[in-house]
């Protein structure tokens, strides 16, 4: 047992304890122990106690494990470099080819199955997942820093929703116009600043994402500024999914001769939603494996090299920023037809933050870690609503662990290696 003990340097242990205690309290104190109340406040020391001793305790552990010969060897494994890219035998053939139709099918029948809270919650998690593939492109191929990404979110909302107040433009003509609109921004936005990298590159979308923000909070004659404004719901050739048509039309569950399913219009959503992901799943897969996407990776990972080679380096930079955007003008027209009703509340910074960290979460450049990353952080959002007040930061301690346990995503990207063919030098 003194063995034991010795082998522990508890003063480092201590030191360590006590300066994570202090800075948890700087930052746990004015966000847990401030209670506003009206016009006033209160304070609630006991909670920002609980908080520092869970993560004094926490550390305290964590630094007598790190000690130890596993400690060592689990701190060890992060400071490895083991590649960005996972490269697979010849001839792997991915699990995938199972998965795939057993997710299909659970998703068809889903909507017959679940609530309608359920049904919009997956219809949000659909929602984010063509905002992380858009984005996978831009950040996790491209490796280009994007933190105004929600600006073209909102151009795909505020499309359909202007669309349909000035100039009568439902859902399905909108649906293609908003990628293109959104995609044309990317490009007014692209050509001026994407010879930017870095920082430089971050700051100036920043920008551009609040730019599109508070225009569209101020321009009170078109917008409605942040009183909003109403979006159409769907139709299917003419036919309405409502109770009662809207538009002298003929709603569905009377013209089939059934009853009235109030969950009717979510279920169209959902499926006409599901079907544009699987559809944007493949372009991107097929998109990766073109010359563009290997143009995307070359830049990624050395731009002068890439340069080099004779790539047009703004031309690269520039199909990616339209790509990505188009599919954010996608998921906007799904958010306002799925809201009913925007304002510029809904586009803030936090929206691409928490894309971003869907992309992050889930590994740069990998397809299907976005995919679960986006389900798993929606839902997640659902189920932390109960903590109220403390729920981002449960999220982020959550975000921090995940990290720490996969510093790579959760799927890292992987390729298939080639196979040396005979008679040919290695």
């Amino acid at each position: 047992m003194s063995q034991t003990s010795s082998s522990f340097d508890l003063k480092v242990v201590l030191r360590d304890t006590l300066m994570v205690g202090l800075v948890s309290l700087i930052l746990f104190g004015p966000i847990v122990g401030i209670v506003l109340d009206g016009y006033g406040y209160n304070l609630e020391p006991g909670r920002v106690g609980i908080m520092v001793a869970v993560v004094m305790a926490g550390r305290f552990l964590l630094s007598l494990f790190g000690q130890t010969a596993k400690g060592r060897d689990w701190i060890e494994s992060f400071k490895r470099n083991d590649g960005g890219v996972h490269v697979l035998p010849p001839g792997h053939k991915s699990n995938l080819r199972f998965i795939l139709p057993i997710v299909i099918l659970v998703a068809i029948a889903f909507p017959f199955l679940a609530t309608k809270y359920w049904l919009t919650v997956i219809i949000l998690c659909l929602i984010y997942v063509l905002l992380g593939l858009g984005l996978n492109i831009v950040v996790g191929l491209a490796g280009l820093l994007d933190l105004g990404y929600v600006g073209f979110y909102a151009i795909g909302a505020y499309g359909l929703a202007l669309g349909y107040q000035y100039l009568g433009l439902g859902f399905w003509t909108m649906l293609p116009l908003a990628a293109v609109m959104a995609a044309v921004a990317g490009a007014i936005l692209g050509f001026p600043v994407l010879r930017m990298h870095g920082d430089y590159l971050a700051i100036v979308t920043l920008g551009f994402g609040e730019i599109i923000r508070l225009v569209l909070n101020n321009w009170l004659e078109v917008t409605k500024g942040p009183n909003g404004i109403a979006a159409p719901s769907p139709t299917f050739f003419g036919i309405e999914f409502g109770r009662r048509a809207k538009e002298g039309g003929v709603p569905i569950h009377e013209l089939l001769g059934i009853s009235y399913n109030p969950n009717a219009t979510m279920i169209f959503i959902y499926t006409v939603l599901f079907l544009v992901v699987l559809l944007v799943l493949y372009i991107k897969h097929r998109l990766t494996r073109m010359p563009v996407g290997r143009a995307w990776e070359a830049l990624r990972e050395d731009e002068i090299a890439c340069r080099a080679m004779g790539l047009n380096h703004v031309l690269v930079k520039l199909s990616a920023f339209m790509i990505g955007a188009s599919t954010a003008g996608l998921a906007g027209v799904f958010f306002a037809t799925y809201q009913g009703f925007i304002n510029p509340a809904s586009f803030n910074f936090f929206e691409s933050v928490l894309v971003l960290a869907i992309v992050v979460l889930g590994g740069l450049g990998s397809t299907v870690g976005v995919v679960v990353s986006a389900f798993v952080m929606t839902l997640l959002f659902e189920l932390l609503r109960e903590f109220g007040d403390i729920r981002m930061l449960v999220f982020g301690v959550l975000m921090v662990v995940m990290m720490m346990w996969r510093p790579r995503g959760l799927i890292r990207i992987a390729r298939s290696g080639f196979a040396i063919r005979k008679g040919v030098a290695p």
